[in-house]
């Protein structure tokens, strides 16, 4: 793929990103915590977790499978030096299939 310098950005068919953050600041392990409860409160895990204690009936495979993956993506990129700007892109985390 070429890239041309057009009015600071890359090429005219990608758009730059918008800068949300300053350059000085940095991303903490909290951060990259803090969206992984984001990803799990959309699956509402908490409340599987409570109906598998209160019933007994396990939560399905897919939902533990999903709060598994999170939960690794977490780490990894927790653990990664420095935490990448775009921690909280899609490209480092599972997708949730219509849970």
């Amino acid at each position: 793929m070429r890239f041309a310098v057009i009015e600071g950005t890359r090429e005219w068919t990608e758009p730059a990103r918008p800068e949300t953050r300053s350059a000085t600041v940095s991303i903490l392990v909290e951060d990259v915590e803090a969206e992984a409860r984001r990803r799990l409160r959309s699956c509402r895990i908490q409340e599987w977790r409570t109906r598998e204690f209160i019933t007994g009936r396990p939560m399905p495979d897919d939902v533990r499978h999903f709060a598994l993956q999170v939960e690794f993506a977490a780490q990894a990129i927790s653990r990664l030096s420095p935490i990448p700007e775009d921690f909280d892109s899609d490209v480092y985390w599972p997708r949730m299939l219509d849970l």
